[in-house]
């Protein structure tokens, strides 16, 4: 049987499929499949340093708050009423901070002084990344 002459003429369709068979036949599929996964790792060790970097800065904001804390307390004998009076403190005229400190995202440390498990000493937290107390990413 003779085989009849192709014409020149293709459908849209019939390119399409064309042109996803010879990109799965060639060696393109497996490039861009090792350059996804690439893509994909250098993305999560990005975004794993980046929380670890935030949660670090968040540490380094709640030593401070709790170093200045300390030091309103040694001066003034009583915790501050607000983080606004170790800015602009109300006799003694030492500021305890130049401003106050937020955590690696952005977020303002919560205060409480005294604390609740320890009358002596404050207790400082960062809402962590989700920038809200009640999911438990909290940073100490």
């Amino acid at each position: 049987m003779a085989r009849r002459k192709q014409s020149g003429l293709t459908l849209p369709w019939e390119e399409r499929q064309r042109g996803l068979r010879r990109f799965l036949s060639g060696s393109r599929w497996k490039n861009t499949l090792a350059f996804s996964a690439i893509a994909v790792a250098v993305g999560l060790l990005w975004s794993s340093a980046d929380e670890r970097h935030r949660r670090e800065q968040s540490r380094a904001a709640i030593a401070t708050m709790q170093r200045a804390i300390n030091e309103f307390r040694a001066d003034l004998g009583r915790c501050p009423r607000s983080t606004t009076e170790l800015v602009h403190p109300p006799r003694s005229g030492r500021r305890y901070l130049r401003r106050t400190p937020k955590d690696g995202w952005g977020n303002e440390l919560f205060v409480q002084c005294p604390g609740h498990f320890d009358p002596d000493a404050a207790e400082v937290l960062s809402a962590g990344p989700s920038g809200d107390f009640t999911i438990d990413d909290n940073v100490q």
